[in-house]
């Protein structure tokens, strides 16, 4: 707990203790004390809506508990400057900043564990994202998926949780079938031999590449396998190949998993049919028409779902519904799922589906990743101009970059349509939101060679800090103070865009200081001030941008 969190720990201490001196409420009846910061600064530091909270149970006027709850505080036990009532009966308090100069002496010490903390108190999180067929390359929507899990489990191990991150491999089912002869037909054509294509087979570059390497590698010997060892052969081999190269694309995109995890081991182990079975023995399923159902409409689904159809075989849904009852069984605390726009409808049935089993949907979260629109030159772009084919993640990092990518798919809230400016992307200006930040923390470390020139070490010095007397200094250091908060309501609210938005509202701050005020100059005592605070800036600027993967440059 830094500076500012021990600040508002008291603060909520003698508010609760005014309320009960005044006799407003016992301990029983008192509601949870919040304080926010308003949005206007004319409006204090901190706020509380503690007096409309007790309205109903002391039975008076809010502005009138207002008053008297100010009335009954002892200023001096929580650093406060000034309180005043606003409004219907909203308490400002003005805080006395010059007390958060001890969060730069507590950063220092912290270092790059600045931010950390343990509320999440090593709950197990499983967060499932990407999950991409492996059919061919990943697209928009996946490269948006895997920036967003990839944020949000490193905020949620920065909180304090037990993170999995993990990926489903759909390698079983329609789509591999379709893959596999797609493969083959790609693989005739190499050999110059009749090739026919199947009608939903997979026409992108990938699986015509595979199938020139196929035929290099492997010349003319599978047309001499009989058909069934042929297809296992082919399979095999594009499950294999198409599946590295998924891995090697997301490791370029600094994405790693704990976790792959096989639909076919599903199958393999006979869990799917446990599945059934099971749901079927506590009196979920029925028969009609020659299939079983799932009464999934009885759990909030808009309606029943079928399970396994006429023929036997199982629908889609069924080793999903046999995945998640597995992600149960292994012990998770909390479940979270990454799913593009198109999985909107999937929601409702798998909570049905889990609820049928028995087990609490309220463990379950869902995250629904919306569309992205691509524009280069004021224009929708939809085809990469080295393939002519649909634009991929790596066409995407190979035109704007790792850092910018990432940081753009990570800026907004997963439900928000997101357009990307190729172009802003890459333009070193102010409005291009990554340079901006990352200016940020070169602009410092220039600052920094400078001063070291002149003999002066960079770090925080203790005893010049009060010479920081600048309202916009204080104004940094309150934003400093708030950045463990800040990524602690990132993994409590799962959202990641939250630790975006924080640096990019820390990079303002520091530039308009920057600009206003000389960091290196002949006070010297204020001088070392500066740099001590300079110092604090870096640091979470650093911590942030790790925590979204992006690189911190100390030169641009």
């Amino acid at each position: 707990m830094n500076t500012l969190e021990r600040m508002k720990e008291n603060l909520k201490q003698e508010i609760r203790e005014a309320v009960m001196g005044a006799g407003l409420a016992s301990a029983e009846e008192m509601p949870e004390v919040m304080l926010e910061v308003p949005r206007e600064k004319s409006h204090g530091d901190l706020a509380t809506n503690m007096a409309m909270q007790l309205a109903r149970i002391a039975k008076k006027n809010p502005r009138a508990i207002a008053e008297e709850i100010v009335g009954k505080m002892n200023r001096d036990k929580v650093f406060v400057k000034d309180i005043q009532i606003a409004g219907p009966g909203f308490i400002n308090f003005f805080i006395d900043r010059s007390y958060l100069t001890e969060v730069l002496v507590e950063m220092e010490k912290a270092g790059d564990a600045y931010g950390r903390s343990g509320i999440g108190e090593g709950e197990k999180v499983l967060v499932e994202f990407v999950s991409a067929n492996p059919t061919g390359s990943l697209h928009l929507g996946h490269a948006r998926g895997a920036a967003i899990g990839d944020v949000l489990c490193n905020v949620l191990e920065a909180a304090g949780y037990d993170v999995t991150r993990e990926y489903y491999i759909n390698d079983a089912g329609n789509q591999i079938h379709n893959m596999t002869l797609s493969l083959e037909a790609r693989y005739r054509e190499a050999l110059k031999l009749d090739a026919p294509f199947p009608e939903d087979g997979y026409r992108g570059q990938d699986i015509v590449e595979l199938g020139n390497r196929l035929a290099e590698e492997e010349g003319d010997r599978l047309t001499h396998l009989d058909r069934e060892e042929r297809y296992a052969f082919i399979r095999r081999y594009g499950l294999k190949h198409l599946l590295e190269k998924i891995k090697q694309d997301l490791r370029a995109y600094r994405v790693e998993f704990d976790s792959w995890f096989s639909e076919q081991s599903l199958h393999d182990a006979g869990a799917v049919r446990e599945c059934v079975e099971e749901l079927t023995r506590l009196g979920q399923t029925y028969e009609k028409e020659g299939a079983l159902w799932l009464e999934s409409s009885k759990y909030g689904d808009d309606k029943d779902r079928v399970l396994v159809k006429q023929d036997g075989s199982y629908t889609y849904i069924t080793p999903d519904i046999a995945y998640h009852r597995n992600k149960y069984t292994r012990g998770f605390d909390r479940i979270v799922n990454i799913f593009g726009a198109d999985h909107h409808g999937y929601v409702p049935r798998m909570k049905a589906a889990m609820a049928a089993l028995g087990y609490d949907v309220d463990k379950m979260t869902f995250l629904i990743t919306q569309m992205v629109k691509l524009y280069q030159g004021g224009e929708v772009v939809k085809m990469s101009k080295r393939t002519g084919k649909a634009i991929t993640l790596v066409d995407l990092m190979e035109e704007v970059g790792v850092d910018a990518t990432r940081y753009i798919f990570a800026s907004r809230s997963p439900d928000s349509h997101l357009d990307f400016d190729m172009d802003l992307a890459v333009s070193q200006s102010n409005e291009n939101p990554v340079f901006y930040v990352q200016y940020a923390h070169a602009r410092i470390n220039s600052v920094f060679r400078q001063a070291q020139e002149r003999g002066y070490p960079v770090k925080v010095d203790r005893d010049s800090l009060s010479a920081l007397r600048e309202e916009a200094e204080f104004d940094l250091l309150q934003k400093l103070a708030e950045f463990p908060e800040e990524i602690s309501s990132a993994a409590e609210q799962m959202a990641p865009h939250r630790v975006v938005r924080y640096l990019y509202d820390l990079s303002t701050l520091l530039h308009s200081y920057y600009n206003a005020h000389r960091v290196i100059q002949e006070d010297e005592r204020l001088l070392r001030a500066r740099l001590s605070l300079l110092a604090g800036v870096a640091q979470v600027l650093k911590n942030g941008l790790t925590l979204i993967g992006v690189s911190a440059p100390v030169k641009m």
